[in-house]
């Protein structure tokens, strides 16, 4: 395996024949994602393209939660030109093609919250594997913005139109069980059982045949995301409005004050 198996940063990836499991290991900071994470994820998952032996792919976390989401935190810092903020906000949708090119199949395992970025990302894997603890939502709505990420297509071909508003509208975190009748997730399992779950998984599908699986992946995410690069090429733009409004600036400091958001529509 070419791929670093310990690389420096928040993920370390380890081989078990031949299924890679790729796992988020921030759990002090209940595995929030920073910008550097997401480049750390987009480089493993291109990395993948070089590795004919691997069958099956599994993202995990660590800790109690597969992760809340970006770390705001790490957001701010130096204001930069509006031409170059935009180029950054596609960082989440370069991620967000990254995991859906890998050409192996792709195992999510979800426990405890996953919320914004953290869904977004198991929405890009094939198949997704979740605790009876598990609650996944999209939260950017109450920050006064849109769901980023070219991921709004993800969301309406595993749930339909209706549920999906649901989902990104409302912020909302759901329960796996609702969830999977949804057909947002695929299997629920028992905390102590998530990662055997997601293993046997992995395993069924790493012992058919590799390039008619795999074709089958490619052929299944092209016709299903067809109209998507259409559409959603102006979800940046969509981003750079929301952040530009009163509604985000209250949401952002209602959040690190601990205090209910008093949103005016300006």
């Amino acid at each position: 395996m070419s791929i670093d198996p310990n690389p420096d940063g928040d993920f370390r990836i380890e081989c078990d024949g031949v299924i890679a499991t790729i796992t988020l290991d921030r759990p002090a900071k209940r595995n929030a994602l920073t910008p550097a994470s997401l480049g750390q994820l987009e480089k493993l998952a291109e990395g993948f393209r070089d590795e004919p032996d691997i069958r099956a792919v599994i993202i995990r976390a660590e800790g109690d939660h597969f992760s809340v989401g970006a770390d705001l935190a790490a957001v701010g810092g130096s204001p930069q030109p509006t031409v170059q903020l935009r180029r950054s906000a596609e960082q989440g949708a370069r991620l967000m093609r990254a995991i859906r090119e890998i050409h192996q199949p792709t195992i999510c395992v979800v426990q405890g919250i996953a919320t914004g970025a953290a869904t977004c990302i198991a929405s890009a894997c094939d198949f997704r594997v979740a605790t009876t603890t598990a609650r996944m939502g999209y939260g950017e709505v109450k920050l006064g913005i849109n769901l980023m990420w070219n991921a709004l297509p993800l969301a309406v071909e595993l749930v339909g139109p209706a549920r999906a508003k649901r989902l990104v509208m409302s912020g909302d975190l759901i329960d796996a069980e609702t969830l999977y009748g949804w057909g947002f997730v695929d299997e629920v399992v028992a905390p102590d059982a998530r990662d055997a779950a997601a293993l046997a998984m992995a395993q069924r599908y790493a012992t058919l045949p590799p390039v008619a699986v795999q074709m089958i992946k490619r052929s299944v995410n092209a016709l299903s995301g067809a109209l998507s690069a259409s559409i959603m090429h102006a979800d940046a733009d969509q981003w750079l409005l929301g952040t530009r409004t009163a509604d985000f600036t209250e949401a952002v400091s209602a959040f690190m004050e601990k205090r209910p958001a008093s949103f005016s529509g300006q």
